[in-house]
C-alpha cells in the first residue's frame, strides 16, 4: 500500500473515532462510525486472498447492521422526544436497541460471531487495530448513554460474554482466534461495570488496550500465527518469552500484574452493590480465559521443540528487534498495580 493511501486510511480511522467521541448529535455518531469502518475495511482486504475478502465483507456487513440499527434506535427517540442529543435517550425501545447495537459493534456475546473470524482474516497488524482502537467509538457511545441504558440487559450481556470468551477459546489453536475470545472477555467486564463507575470502566479499556497491544506487538516481532509455533520462542528470544510469558499472566488478571487492577476494581464494586451472584459468575468465567493464558504461557516458555540435524533451524532466520510500541507498553502491562490509587 503506498504511502499516500496509508497516511488517508489512518487519518480516517483517528477522525472518525473523534467525530464520534466528540459528539453530541446522533447522527454525528454515526458519521463518525461510518467513517471508522470504510477506513478499516482496505486494511483488512489489502492481502489479495479470499480469507482477507471475505473478513472484510463480514465486518462491513456486521458494521453497517449495527451503524443501521444505531440509527433507528436514535429516529425511534428523536421522534418521540424531539431531541438528537445522545445524552437524552429516554425511551425503553430505544435503549434496548442501542444496546444490541453496540454489542454487535464492540463484538459482545451473543453478536460475538464475526470477531473471531475478521481477525483470523485479517494481519496481525489489523487485527491490533480491531482489538483497540475500534473499540474506542462504540465505547465512547457506551459511556455517554450508560445510565440510560437497562443495566439488567447490560449484565446478561458482560456476563454471556466473559462466559464466551473463556469457553470459545478453550478449543482454538489460532493466536487470532485466542486474542479475539480474549477481546470478548475482557469487554464482557467493560460492560458489566459501565453502568455503575465509568471511571473504573475507563481504566478496565486503557489496561485492556495496554495489555493486548503488547501481545500482538509480541507475536509480530516473533511472526508467531499458532500455538504449535510459540514451542519455538524460546530459542529464538529468551528475554521475549519471558516478556510474553508475563503478559499473558497480566492478560489472565493474577496478581501482582497490570491485569489485576480492573478485575479487583470491578469485583470490589459489583459486591458493594450486592450483586454477588454476578461477582461470582464472573470469578467463574475469569478462570476460563486464564486456563488457555496458562496453556500458551506453557507451550511459550516450558517446553522445548524437537530438533533433529534435517530440521531448519529457527535461530538462523534474522530476528527483529523490540519496537519503540513493544517497550513502551511491557512495562505498563507488568507493573502498574502500585499505581492503584492514582488511577482511581
Amino acid at each position: 500500500m503506498s504511502p499516500t493511501a496509508s497516511s488517508i486510511i489512518i487519518s480516517s480511522l483517528a477522525t472518525g473515532t473523534i467525530i464520534t467521541a466528540s459528539s453530541y448529535h446522533w447522527l454525528m455518531a454515526w458519521v463518525g462510525l461510518e467513517i471508522n469502518t470504510l477506513a478499516i475495511i482496505p486494511l483488512i482486504s489489502k492481502k489479495h486472498h479470499p480469507r482477507a475478502t471475505e473478513a472484510s465483507t463480514k465486518y462491513f456487513l456486521t458494521q453497517a447492521a449495527a451503524s443501521a440499527l444505531i440509527l433507528f434506535s436514535s429516529t425511534m427517540n428523536a421522534q418521540q422526544t424531539g431531541t438528537w442529543d445522545i445524552t437524552q435517550l429516554t425511551t425503553t425501545q430505544s435503549n434496548t436497541l442501542l444496546s444490541m447495537a453496540l454489542a454487535m459493534k464492540l463484538g459482545l456475546a451473543p453478536a460475538h460471531f464475526w470477531l473471531p473470524e475478521v481477525l483470523q482474516g485479517s494481519t496481525m497488524t489489523t487485527a491490533l487495530i480491531i482489538s483497540t482502537w475500534q473499540k474506542l467509538a462504540p465505547l465512547s457511545l457506551l459511556y455517554m448513554t450508560a445510565n440510560n441504558l437497562p443495566t439488567t440487559l447490560l449484565l446478561i450481556l458482560g456476563a454471556l460474554s466473559a462466559l464466551v470468551g473463556g469457553w470459545g477459546g478453550l478449543n482454538q489453536t489460532q493466536l487470532r482466534k485466542i486474542m479475539a475470545f480474549s477481546s470478548i472477555a475482557h469487554l464482557g467486564w467493560i460492560t458489566t461495570i459501565s453502568f455503575l463507575l465509568t471511571n473504573i470502566m475507563t481504566i478496565n479499556l486503557i489496561i485492556y488496550i495496554i495489555m493486548t497491544t503488547t501481545m500482538f506487538s509480541t507475536l509480530i516481532l516473533s511472526n508467531l500465527k499458532t500455538i504449535k509455533d510459540t514451542t519455538t520462542m524460546s530459542i529464538t528470544s529468551p528475554a521475549q518469552t519471558i516478556m510474553m510469558a508475563m503478559a499473558l499472566l497480566s492478560l489472565g488478571g493474577l496478581p501482582p500484574l497490570s491485569g489485576f487492577i480492573p478485575k479487583w476494581l470491578i469485583l470490589e464494586e459489583l459486591t458493594n452493590q450486592n450483586l454477588i451472584p454476578m461477582a461470582f459468575l464472573m470469578t467463574m468465567a475469569a478462570l476460563l480465559s486464564l486456563f488457555f493464558y496458562l496453556r500458551l504461557m506453557y507451550t511459550t516458555t516450558m517446553t522445548l521443540a524437537p530438533n533433529t540435524t534435517t530440521s531448519p533451524h529457527k535461530w538462523r532466520f534474522t530476528q527483529h528487534k523490540p519496537t519503540t510500541l513493544t517497550s513502551l507498553t511491557t512495562p505498563l502491562t507488568l507493573l502498574l498495580l502500585p499505581a492503584t490509587p492514582m488511577l482511581t
